[in-house]
């Protein structure tokens, strides 16, 4: 059957979200035309009529408003199970949704914006995790202009009723502002543009909003060091502290040694992603591993200019995938194999050189009371495990480690070499390896990488 909310190839299965939404929106059509019904529906009716005009808003968009009205007028939960559906459409369809299908989508996330409805933070959220990195098809680059441009429309609305996502949206644009700025072309100068307003009127004004990311903040903003505004804001953050008017904020070593929650590394993962990357640190066996990776990269970073969404996946892996000692302590692909996997992946230096820094950050500034283990282990099993059959991997590695502590961040080298150290001393006391002679004993390693870690 022809769908009318998604791409559907032959001998597809019949979608159930969608299957559903239409089948309601065929059994109530007539309710959905003027003139409406002056009964309120009931409790048992009230699911089936939001998602038939949900259905119809997404379909017939000359009648957009007409439905919208309608929802306006039966709506009793605050929006709350219009928006649940909402959410799975976002959720799970988005990538293939007809182009007309996002159009509506956003438009009706605008209207939901404007009510306030009860989810609109999650929908909101869901739509900038399905942004992908290094991605300028016309499509990908018109949902960030959309949404872009929908938080600085909705700016004082979601200053006072969901700041926590001004807050993502902050996270999600200094990330794709990356990829946007390495490239010129067409209309995405006026998108660079949007972006870099949004962003830089968050740290300027909201800066608060801004702390909630935890180190990763300044990670992103080392990545737009060549764009004159974030390297303005780089230099305040070193010497001028004061000029963002924050209370209790004195340093930026302060915004170290905060750990950026979990929520935020899956931003920059979409949910189908998402999926894939969990199955396969979950089910999939070492040895059976490689068809599976060799499909992901086909399907998510084969080509060149999309392989800086590397970075992304393996800061997800290290702080938002944390298997469980069952998992652990089986023959499942550990997350240390993965990565050592996308690391052999980056054919560009630059990427390269990033994905050891997501690997290594929170090495950097961690502190045993406010970070997790999980987040350091895969980089010291990656090393360990890499010899000798891959000693070129734990050599890079090290070295790479060793060149932070004295190049990172000189005017905050202590605490750079504490944070270190600390995660050191913590994989070892916790078992994760017995003792780091298996890296300082090694003949493979050279002598100079061997000495830097003994003076560590």
């Amino acid at each position: 059957m022809v769908s009318g909310l998604i791409h559907v190839t032959p001998f597809e299965a019949e979608n159930p979200i969608e299957a559903s939404l239409r089948k309601t929106f065929d059994s109530l059509q007539q309710t959905l035309r003027p003139p409406f019904s002056l009964n309120i529906p009931k409790p048992d009716q009230y699911p089936f009529l939001n998602s038939a005009i949900l259905y119809a808003i997404l379909t017939e968009p000359h009648f957009a408003k007409t439905h919208i009205k309608h929802l306006h007028a039966i709506v009793t939960d605050g929006y709350a199970t219009f928006l649940n559906s909402l959410l799975k459409i976002a959720h799970h369809l988005y990538p293939k949704l007809l182009a007309p299908v996002k159009t509506q989508l956003l438009w009706v996330t605008d209207q939901m914006v404007r009510v306030l409805g009860i989810g609109f933070d999650a929908l909101l959220i869901s739509l900038l995790r399905q942004i992908r990195a290094a991605d300028f098809n016309d499509n990908n680059l018109w949902l960030c202009h959309k949404l872009v441009t929908l938080f600085l429309e909705q700016w004082e609305r979601f200053l006072e009723e969901a700041p926590h996502v001004l807050s993502c949206a902050l996270y999600t644009f200094l990330r794709v502002l990356a990829d946007h700025c390495r490239v010129s072309f067409g209309n995405i100068e006026t998108l660079k543009r949007l972006e870099i307003h949004l962003c830089v009127r968050m740290v300027r004004e909201e800066f608060h909003l801004c702390l909630k990311l935890g180190r990763d903040f300044i990670r992103l903003l080392q990545d737009l060091v060549h764009v004159p505004e974030f390297k303005a804001i780089l230099n305040d953050l070193r010497w001028n502290p004061s000029v963002f008017n924050t209370l209790g904020f004195k340093c930026v070593s302060q915004i170290y040694c905060t750990r950026t929650p979990s929520r935020f590394a899956l931003l920059r993962i979409s949910p189908e992603m998402e999926t894939q990357l969990r199955f396969l640190l979950t089910y999939v066996k070492l040895g059976h591993h490689q068809r599976h990776q060799m499909w992901f990269a086909a399907k998510f970073f084969n080509e060149p200019d999309k392989e800086t969404v590397i970075v992304d996946i393996v800061r997800f892996i290290c702080c938002a995938h944390h298997p469980p000692n069952e998992i652990i302590q089986s023959d499942i692909v550990p997350r240390w194999a993965l990565i050592g996997w996308l690391l052999k992946s980056c054919r560009k230096n630059y990427v390269r050189g990033n994905v050891k820094l997501a690997l290594f950050y929170d090495w950097l500034f961690f502190d045993e009371r406010v970070d997790s283990i999980m987040n350091i282990e895969p980089a010291i099993l990656l090393m360990v495990h890499s010899i000798p059959k891959y000693v070129d991997i734990t050599h890079a590695l090290l070295e790479f480690l060793l060149i932070l502590l004295d190049n990172y961040d000189v005017e905050h080298k202590g605490l750079v070499a504490k944070g270190v150290s600390s995660a050191f001393r913590f994989l070892v006391s916790k078992g994760v390896i017995p003792s780091l002679d298996v890296l300082t004993s090694c003949p493979a390693i050279s002598p100079v990488l061997k000495e830097g870690l003994r003076r560590l």
